[in-house]
């Protein structure tokens, strides 16, 4: 862990930093098959829309620096799959190596458990985000799927990687309600 490394909630504040960086991933990586960046108009209704749905949305500084964020948000919409989440996770591409990742995720994960999900899956974009691949392996995801040629960009076809993380009982025993 990195001692000056904090995690808290984000706020309004934080979503000039969040555009910023995911418009980079669009532009430059394939972790996203989005193509063109959403505005920070775009990226506050889709800010306002998960946190609207309960799920976390979570900044980290690195010595008081936006360092990356992390959300959670639906995995698919059918009722079925309401303690399914599926996890995102951004890091300024400076401050990778240095726990952040980790931290965003390791959080992530907490407090999904304690809101009563039992299950998190990761969607990583292309089998080449080895770094991310390993940030999910170091915390308990296990692969589930590669979909090959799945998705599209920059002039080449992408394989999806699927992992899945089992949360809180996972699928030991039923949830509270159905």
């Amino acid at each position: 862990m990195v001692s000056a490394l904090s995690i808290r909630t984000a706020v309004a504040g934080d979503l000039p930093a969040i555009t910023a960086l995911y418009a980079r991933e669009v532009h430059d990586h394939v972790a996203t098959y989005e193509y063109d960046a959403p505005d920070q108009v775009e990226m506050t209704r889709r800010w306002h829309a998960i946190v609207a749905q309960g799920y976390p949305y979570i900044v980290a500084e690195l010595g008081g620096q936006f360092a990356g964020y992390a959300y959670a948000s639906s995995y698919r919409t059918r009722e079925g799959y309401r303690w399914t989440v599926e996890d995102t996770v951004y890091i300024v591409p400076e401050l990778q190596g240095r726990g952040v990742g980790r931290a965003l995720l390791q959080q992530l994960i907490e407090e999904c458990t304690e809101l009563g999900f039992r299950q998190m899956v990761a969607v990583v974009g292309d089998v080449s985000n080895t770094a991310s691949i390993a940030l999910h392996e170091r915390l308990g995801f296990r692969t589930v799927g590669v979909f090959a040629g799945l998705g599209r960009k920059h002039g080449r076809w992408l394989d999806t990687v699927q992992m899945q993380l089992d949360l809180g009982a996972g699928r030991s025993t039923g949830p509270e309600t159905d």
